[in-house]
């Protein structure tokens, strides 16, 4: 478990080894308090961040569907990059 500013995230993907929560704390931003999973890639030794809801949450949006996260990755992220997904407990 991962706490940050009071909110508490459970780290439920790690593709090779991604998460550094130096990293993380560095870029959390009150922007990401909404929220249901952050996804964290790599490009180089830089850290992106990209918000998601649940599907079920009436936020979500096409852009921001959990559901979707493959296809962010795949898409916008460099190929085959480290990666990690955390979840709001």
């Amino acid at each position: 478990m991962i706490e940050v500013e009071d909110i508490k995230y459970e780290l439920i993907e790690n593709y090779k080894d991604a998460f550094n929560k130096d990293d993380f704390v560095k870029l959390y931003t009150d922007y990401f308090y909404d929220f249901d999973y952050i996804v964290g890639d790599y490009v180089g030794t830089q850290l992106r961040l990209k918000g998601f809801y649940d599907d079920k949450n009436k936020k979500s949006k096409k852009i921001n569907k959990f559901s979707l996260k493959d296809e962010y990755l795949k898409t916008n992220c460099v190929y085959n990059c480290k990666f990690f997904v955390l979840k709001k407990i």
